[in-house]
């Protein structure tokens, strides 16, 4: 009887110790990476919708995802209200979903469930940034528009390095009642003063040789005379030089902007996951 009366009671300690395993959170994940895969995939998904429809809208000029430089003309309000109204929509039903989807969790204090709740938020945002970044770039971009990235190509094929074409054309421009050329600028003439200015605007200073160099170069195909040519030639470069400070201005301004938006989207993302997973916890089986 005693051996019988043993083994009863092994067996019910054996009962309460597997119950208490089954219900000690310290057996399982803290984290549903289900949800959270499935939070970071909608994000995504609506992100690239949306910006399809602001480009047709002509607001998604600025993306970040797009690898072109940015124009100063694309940096505007309104395209910056809507990359962080992606962002945040985006970001809000995908982090919703994460906590919504994510598994349930018993006999945890309900500051833990909390802060779960937004963990899942912010690591859906996470992936869903990681993923876009990673894999999606090219469709986002292509989304975007092709202004920025046509001028790029333009500068890279003309060799110019950031000296837009229109200056270049600007040096070798015959004004009307000139004396007619005796050598037209061709391409490689366009080209290597282009890399004079170029390099010119990187160092902020056009040099005494170089400047000589244009200023002949200017006066053999254009037929002004020389202080006319010295003249194009500084106005020129003085006018290049400011607009790529403004392109660099604008591009540090949208980056700023874009660095809030983020930011944005992570506490959007965070803060839907904790009323999904509210939303959760508050159903019942009728």
């Amino acid at each position: 009887m005693a051996a019988i009366a043993a083994e009863q009671i092994r067996m019910v300690d054996g009962q309460h110790s597997a119950s208490f395993a089954g219900k000690n959170e310290g057996y399982h994940s803290a984290v549903s990476w289900a949800a959270v895969a499935a939070g970071a995939f909608v994000t995504a998904a609506l992100g690239l919708i949306l910006l399809a429809l602001g480009a047709g809208a002509g607001l998604s000029s600025l993306s970040p995802w797009s690898t072109s430089a940015t124009s100063p003309s694309a940096v505007g309000m309104g395209a910056l209200a809507w990359i962080a109204g992606i962002e945040i929509v985006a970001s809000a039903v995908g982090g919703y979903m994460a906590g919504r989807l994510r598994t349930k969790w018993v006999d945890v204090h309900s500051d833990e469930v909390y802060f779960r709740d937004t963990a899942h938020g912010f690591l859906a945002w996470a992936v869903a940034l990681v993923l876009t970044a990673a894999f999606l770039t090219s469709a986002a971009s292509v989304m975007v528009g092709g202004e920025a990235r046509g001028a790029a190509s333009t500068r890279a094929e003309q060799g110019m390095d950031g000296a837009d074409r229109y200056f270049v054309d600007q040096l070798y421009r015959t004004d009307p009642g000139a004396a007619v050329a005796a050598v037209p600028a061709d391409g490689s003439v366009r080209s290597e003063a282009a890399t004079i200015l170029a390099h010119s605007i990187r160092q902020r200073e056009l040099s005494a040789a170089d400047k000589r160099y244009l200023v002949a170069s200017v006066q053999s195909r254009t037929g002004l005379s020389p202080d006319h040519a010295d003249s194009r030639v500084t106005d020129v470069f003085a006018q290049a030089q400011l607009a790529m400070d403004t392109a660099r201005k604008a591009t540090a301004h949208a980056l700023y902007w874009l660095f809030v938006a983020l930011l944005l989207g992570a506490f959007a993302a965070s803060a839907a996951a904790t009323l999904g997973g509210k939303e959760r916890d508050r159903a019942h089986i009728g």
